[in-house]
């Protein structure tokens, strides 16, 4: 039996969407432009048979990629936790104790993380570290360029 992957409802929904858009939209697209490439002759010389192929097998990867995802996941509502430490789902607000300066992130599934957006995988360092802590707890998280110290000002489940 597979382990259930937690993933926010926001992380859940975008999944689905580029799920359906790829077998809707990109999938019936590589099967037109296949056929045009077919029908232009020697398949062994064709660049665009060739190219058309290649991304239908990505297409196809990435397609069975999220479905395994959609099938395992446990998908959860931050906005129903009520939790005073940090749990999955929440959005901290921390003190960069170094730079003097606050950030926000928003604790997520593997699959759904992206730090640019503030999104941290609870499985990442600094996800590990937030977890089960409080406000006004400080939390030295293990980076490449050496540790970093936090203060947590806020925890929000929105």
């Amino acid at each position: 039996m597979k382990q259930n992957n937690p993933i926010t409802k926001i992380g859940f929904e975008k999944l689905q969407q580029e799920l359906e858009h790829l077998i809707k939209v990109e999938r019936e697209e590589l099967k037109v432009a296949i056929n045009e490439a077919r029908e232009l002759g020697d398949l062994k010389e064709n660049a665009e048979y060739h190219s058309a192929k290649e991304k239908q097998a990505l297409v196809e990867g990435r397609i069975a990629q999220l479905q395994a995802i959609v099938a395992n996941a446990q998908v959860i509502d931050p906005s129903t936790i009520e939790n005073e430490r940090v749990v999955f789902g929440a959005t901290v607000k921390l003190f960069d104790v170094e730079k003097d300066e606050s950030v926000e992130y928003k604790i997520v599934g593997q699959d759904e993380s992206d730090f640019s957006k503030g999104l941290i995988s609870f499985s990442s360092p600094l996800g590990k570290a937030l977890i089960g802590k409080e406000e006004g707890d400080n939390v030295i998280v293990k980076a490449p360029k050496g540790d970093v110290e936090y203060e947590i000002e806020n925890i929000e489940y929105k």
